[in-house]
């Protein structure tokens, strides 16, 4: 690893998407072959051998800040591609949290996809709806803003931008 930076987290629904991409074997092979070069995701297929994994663990990785990106330039008459790094080599945890907190944090992180459905698709259809507001959607779902920036981090189309919650979209 050459000369990377720190990624300091001070919020603890952070650790989601940290969680999740550490906790998942094809995700972690992959953030271990950015952190080694560049490579495009064609590249990263042919490593990892599934074509469809590498774009979802990418797209994992990128939204969480975890990887930077670049064009790659072609070979005459090619197309460019898009290349990805890993940004950090190193973590810095500075926050507090609720045992409770914590611990509903690590549990919606190994949810399955289905359980996480439900509470997802409302959150979604309320942020399209125009309520963005962390504390209105909090009341209005009867659950914690903790575990609602955590869901919305865990989320491919929701995204936590201070303190409301907005429609993500990838620009692959």
């Amino acid at each position: 690893m050459t000369g990377k930076r720190t990624r300091i987290i001070n919020d603890p629904s952070d650790l989601v998407p940290l969680l999740q991409a550490f906790g998942s074997d094809i995700h972690k092979k992959i953030f271990d072959e950015l952190s080694r070069d560049w490579h495009t995701e064609r590249e990263l297929a042919a490593l990892v051998g599934d074509e469809s994994s590498v774009h979802r663990s990418v797209a994992l990785l990128r939204k969480s800040g975890l990887v930077e990106t670049k064009w790659r330039v072609p070979e005459p008459g090619a197309s460019p591609e898009k290349e990805y790094r890993s940004t950090y080599s190193r973590v810095q945890a500075n926050f507090g949290a609720s045992m409770e907190d914590l611990s509903e944090l690590i549990s919606l992180t190994f949810m399955s996809e289905e359980e996480l459905r439900g509470v997802t698709e409302k959150l979604q259809t309320m942020v399209l709806g125009g309520n963005s507001s962390l504390s209105n959607l909090s009341r209005e779902l009867g659950v914690s803003q903790i575990f609602i920036r955590g869901v919305a981090k865990r989320a491919e189309k929701l995204a936590v931008r201070g303190q409301r919650i907005e429609p993500y979209e990838e620009d692959f």
